[in-house]
């Protein structure tokens, strides 16, 4: 790990390889370690850039108004990196796409796996299984609030926790435990929003744009991923990837190092 002043803040980052650069976004219910399936793989062709997003991880929240995608320029600028293609999951996904939208000239391709997108609104059915999987969990209970989201995301709709492998549940929860205090911590600051957001914008992406999910991942998600490879100039849809959810580079890294490394420039 080493650390880096980006915007005012020390933000922390892994980094690997040489070649063109790629920065992986984490979710927003994990943090850089959600990459760790991708990394090497990657190092073999790129220069592979895998940041904590400011308050998560490893990465400092200082008590300033800032905005993510501002801070993944800043980080380019702060590695004296021109131009790098994002890969984004779930919330990083959401922050990748607002860095193209922001900052066109300095992104070469999107990646974007179980994305959602800014403006966006969930459906009546994605509210209704949040009640039926979850229901009401004490907000300042970080151990039974993170159980709940890696039962609705994680495991997903679709599948038991019976189904998944127990090794994924209890990192993905210790990573979500520590992700809810730092969106407890964010909750304090102001966080710049893109404006207008990305929903009505994603016919501006330009660059070579894959969006994909896994096969168990909500239908909200996969319908954007339809959306974004179908409105997006180079969209390329990613076919579902059996037996994986919301966190699908964690929890199948093959099939996606694969789909990464032949659509990265």
């Amino acid at each position: 790990m080493a650390k880096i002043e980006v915007n005012g803040a020390q933000l922390a980052y892994d980094e690997a390889g040489s070649g063109s650069a790629v920065v992986l976004l984490h979710a927003g219910i994990a943090d850089r370690r959600m990459w760790r399936g991708q990394l090497d793989a990657l190092a073999a062709r790129h220069r592979v850039i895998v940041p904590d997003l400011r308050g998560y991880g490893d990465s400092e929240l200082p008590p300033a108004a800032f905005a993510h995608h501002d801070d993944v320029i800043g980080l380019l600028d702060a590695l004296g990196v021109e131009r790098a293609a994002l890969v984004g999951c779930s919330f990083g996904g959401k922050v990748a796409v607002d860095t193209a939208l922001a900052y066109p000239e300095r992104v070469s391709a999107l990646a974007l796996l179980g994305a959602p997108v800014s403006g966006n609104e969930w459906s009546e059915e994605t509210e209704q299984l949040w009640e039926e999987l979850v229901g009401d969990v004490d907000p300042e209970d970080f151990t039974a609030t993170a159980a709940g989201e890696v039962r609705f995301w994680v495991v997903g709709p679709t599948r038991e926790p019976a189904d998944v492998d127990p090794e994924l549940i209890r990192f993905a929860e210790e990573m979500d435990r520590r992700a809810l205090a730092a969106e407890l911590a964010l909750s304090a600051v102001e966080v710049g929003e893109l404006d207008p957001p990305a929903i009505e914008r994603l016919g501006e992406l330009r660059m070579p744009v894959l969006a994909g999910a896994g096969a168990d991942d909500l239908a909200d998600i996969r319908r954007l991923a339809d959306r974004i490879a179908a409105e997006a100039p180079h969209g390329i849809r990613l076919p579902d990837v059996p037996d994986a959810a919301h966190l699908l580079p964690l929890e199948k890294p093959e099939p996606v190092n694969a789909a990464l490394l032949d659509f990265l420039p």
